[in-house]
């Protein structure tokens, strides 16, 4: 039961990673565009920074439960 648990685990956790990872992509293209206002720049490279801590905390989760579901 363990085994499928952390299975799940897994898989919500990297589709959570990927999520992240997107918002981070979009928020860069933002923070990087020469005509968005100043304000919305800054608030998308805070909000990227944000994306990729939350990224590399899934993508750890996720390896994680993957190594648990194996033993």
């Amino acid at each position: 039961m363990d085994t499928i648990k952390n299975a799940a685990n897994y898989v919500s956790e990297s589709v959570k990673g990927g999520t992240s990872e997107a918002s981070k992509e979009a928020n860069k293209h933002v923070a990087k565009d020469g005509n968005a206002p100043l304000d919305t720049r800054a608030t998308a490279t805070k909000d990227m920074i944000g994306d990729k801590f939350d990224q590399h905390k899934h993508e750890t989760s996720a390896d994680v439960h993957k190594e648990a579901a194996k033993h």
